[in-house]
C-alpha cells in the first residue's frame, strides 16, 4: 500500500525511504559466509541491469518517497566503470544519500573518483587484521590492499567511515578487540554483525553466531564502558554505542538475536532487477521485464507498491519453521 503522499508504507507502518541496490554478483575473493568456494554460476552479464536500467528504477522509487541509496554487491567495484552509476544517479531529484558497501580489495584504486562522483559514504568489510584468518575466511589474500584502500578512502575525504566484520565463533571472534582498536586508532566507525543464514555452503548453524550481547561484553573488557548512543535514525540496523573514554564508536547489527525488523525502511532490487522486501524474503518481483519491455513508469511504480505491500512483519530467522532463501548473499546484494 501507499498513503495519500504517495510513500511506501507497507501493512505495519513501516515507511521505505531506503533502497539497496546490487550492481553484480561477481566478487573477487569468496567469504565463507557469503560465497561458495569453487565452481561459482554468475549470471550472464546480458541478464544485468544495466546503469540506465538502474537509474531509471531508482526514479521511480525516488518519486515514492525513497531518498537513500547502497550500492552493494557481489563486490560492486569489480563492476566497470561504477562511477558513471554514481553520477546518475547523484543527478536524481530526491536522493540525499548515496552509500556503497566494498571488501576494499580495489578501493585504492578508485576512492578518489567516487568521491567526486558523488558517494557520500563508505562500508568497508574487514573481519580480521590477520592475513591467515583473512585467508580463511575470505579463502583469497588482501589485508594488506584493504588497509591501503582505507587510507586512500580518507585521503578521498571520506568522513566517518565503517568498517564492517562478520564475526563467527571459532574464526574470527578473537578479533573483536584489535580490530575495534585499528578503528579507535584511525578514526574508524567499527561495525560487528551477528553471522547469517545466507552462506552459499549451507554452514551456518547457531552455535557459530557471536551475538552481540557477546561482543559488547568483549569490547568492555577490553576498552572500559560503552554509553548508548542516540539513536539519529530509528530504522538503522545498528545499535550505537560510543566508547566512555572518547575512543569513537563502534555499531552492533543484531539480527539472529535483537531482531530489529519492526523498524524495517529497506527494498533491495537484485543485479539482474529483482526486487525484494526483505533479505531473506522467499518471493522476489521481477522489474527488468518492465524496464525492458514497455512499461511505463507508472507500472514499475505500482510493482514496488506490490513487492512492500507484501511485506512480512520479520524475517523469521528466530521461528521454528524458518525458511531460509534458496539465493546466497552474493546472489541477493549485501
Amino acid at each position: 500500500m501507499s498513503n495519500a503522499s504517495g510513500r511506501l508504507v507497507d501493512r505495519f507502518g513501516r515507511v521505505h525511504t531506503n533502497l539497496r541496490v546490487s550492481v553484480t554478483d561477481r566478487c573477487n575473493i569468496r567469504c565463507l559466509y557469503c560465497m561458495p568456494n569453487e565452481n561459482v554460476q554468475f549470471m550472464p552479464r546480458d541478464e544485468i541491469l544495466s546503469f540506465e536500467e538502474i537509474a531509471r528504477f531508482v526514479r521511480v522509487a525516488a518519486g515514492l518517497g525513497v531518498n537513500k541509496l547502497r550500492l552493494t554487491g557481489g563486490e560492486p567495484l569489480v563492476r566497470h566503470e561504477l562511477a558513471e552509476l554514481i553520477r546518475l544517479l547523484a543527478r536524481i531529484e530526491g536522493i540525499d544519500d548515496i552509500a556503497l558497501t566494498t571488501n576494499g580489495i580495489l578501493l585504492d584504486q578508485h576512492a578518489r573518483e567516487l568521491k567526486e562522483a558523488g558517494l557520500h559514504r563508505l562500508n568497508i568489510s574487514l573481519d580480521t587484521l590477520d592475513e591467515d584468518t583473512y585467508r580463511q575466511i575470505s579463502r583469497r589474500e588482501g589485508v594488506d590492499r584493504i588497509v591501503a584502500g582505507i587510507v586512500a578512502a580518507q585521503q578521498a575525504g571520506f568522513e566517518k567511515i565503517r568498517i564492517n566484520a562478520v564475526t563467527m565463533r571459532g574464526i574470527n571472534d578473537q578479533d573483536v578487540t584489535t580490530l575495534s582498536r585499528f578503528a579507535r586508532e584511525h578514526d574508524l566507525e567499527m561495525r560487528f554483525i551477528e553471522f547469517m543464514p545466507l552462506d552459499a555452503e549451507n554452514a551456518w548453524e547457531n552455535e557459530l553466531v557471536v551475538t552481540g550481547s557477546e561482543v559488547r561484553a568483549r569490547l568492555e573488557d577490553a576498552f572500559g564502558p560503552l554509553v548508548a548512543a542516540e539513536r539519529g535514525d530509528p530504522s538503522q540496523p545498528a545499535v550505537d554505542y560510543n566508547f566512555a573514554d572518547g575512543g569513537g564508536r563502534v555499531g552492533l547489527i543484531n539480527p539472529v538475536s535483537e531482531p530489529f525488523c519492526d523498524q524495517c525502511n529497506r527494498l533491495r532490487i537484485t543485479a539482474e532487477g529483482k526486487i525484494r522486501n526483505c533479505l531473506f524474503s522467499t518471493t522476489e518481483w521481477d522489474a527488468r521485464a518492465l524496464l525492458r519491455g514497455s512499461a511505463s513508469d507508472a507500472e514499475l511504480a505500482d510493482l514496488i507498491r506490490e513487492a512492500v505491500s507484501a511485506k512480512k512483519r520479520g524475517h523469521g530467522i528466530d521461528e521454528p519453521h524458518f525458511v531460509r532463501p534458496e539465493r546466497a548473499m552474493y546472489q541477493i546484494g549485501g
